[in-house]
């Protein structure tokens, strides 16, 4: 199947699977720790890969590739999955969602350090005015039974999507010579060696006692979250542009909104509501800059 809507379906995907990750990532974390959920997540993903790795199209391979492949695995999934694992244990998976908008400009500023790309008086405005948007939405946020510190928690989800944008960055580097779920393998195989540590160091008593909620959502992060959205995001952004392909993000955290009040209620303040408008505000008036320029 190779169709001009190809890239797009496959966008259309892995936002609705990123969107509800951090609702099934609340329900996990009822019956495990965080790095516990993670290890459990990506060893999930590994096994279902191995299952189809020697069916999996190896690359062409070039000297200094093996920096890059070790990058992609740092920004994605250890120090991603570290930082938002703890985030949305912190915060709630409403305010965790709202800050994946950041993705874009986060993808554009880093263009500008690590390529050269020079960025419009507007983009650097729209990246200034989110992260005020950010910024007020942690201090506007109070602690809760599901939220107990919120502005640490936005801040490590920031840090999270900060590895993201790089991911993003790396991944279009070596689109064009590894297969996408190649890339996808490497990422769960390696998140999964480790993650180890902090699943072993767990308590062992929480793994017989947790509901079955918590191994449904599990099995949802790891066998269609994990493998399915990275995947169908590899695929598309090997067929197009990486800053039309993170344009994508956008639309995450309506999805993470949305299915945070279907299945948890829950709901923002009109502090918060308004510190939204700004984040996705930014966003808007830093993509509405113009495209960069090498």
């Amino acid at each position: 199947m190779n169709t001009p809507l190809l890239p797009y379906l496959c966008l259309a995907g892995a936002v609705l699977l990123w969107g509800t990750s951090f609702v099934a990532m609340k329900f996990a974390l009822l019956g495990f720790a965080p790095m516990a959920v993670v290890w459990m997540r990506m060893a999930l993903a590994s096994a279902l890969m191995a299952l189809f790795w020697s069916r999996t199209p190896r690359a062409g391979r070039q000297p200094g590739d093996v920096r890059w492949l070790l990058l992609v695995c740092l920004f994605q999934p250890c120090l991603y999955f570290l930082l938002e694992g703890f985030a949305v244990s912190l915060t709630t998976s409403s305010q965790a969602g709202m800050i994946s908008a950041l993705v874009p400009l986060l993808v554009a500023a880093g263009a500008w350090v690590f390529l050269r790309e020079r960025l419009s008086p507007r983009t650097i405005l729209g990246i200034a005015v989110s992260m005020a948007g950010v910024v007020w939405l942690s201090l506007s946020g109070r602690a809760q039974e599901n939220a107990p510190n919120p502005a640490l928690g936005n801040m490590l989800e920031l840090g999270a999507m900060g590895c993201a944008a790089g991911y993003m960055l790396v991944v279009k580097h070596l689109s064009s010579r590894y297969n996408s779920w190649h890339l996808t393998g490497l990422q769960a195989f390696s998140g999964a060696v480790f993650f180890l540590p902090g699943a072993l160091a767990a308590d062992a008593a929480a793994w017989t006692a947790a509901p079955l909620v918590s191994w449904l959502a599990v099995a949802y992060l790891g066998g269609v979250v994990t493998l399915g959205a990275f995947g169908l995001y590899n695929m598309a952004v090997a067929r197009m542009a990486s800053a039309q392909a993170a344009a994508s993000i956008n639309l995450v955290p309506l999805v993470a909104v949305v299915s945070g009040w279907l299945l948890l209620g829950e709901t923002l303040p009109p502090a918060q509501l308004a510190a939204c408008v700004v984040i996705l505000g930014g966003v808007l008036l830093g993509q509405s800059g113009g495209k960069t320029v090498p």
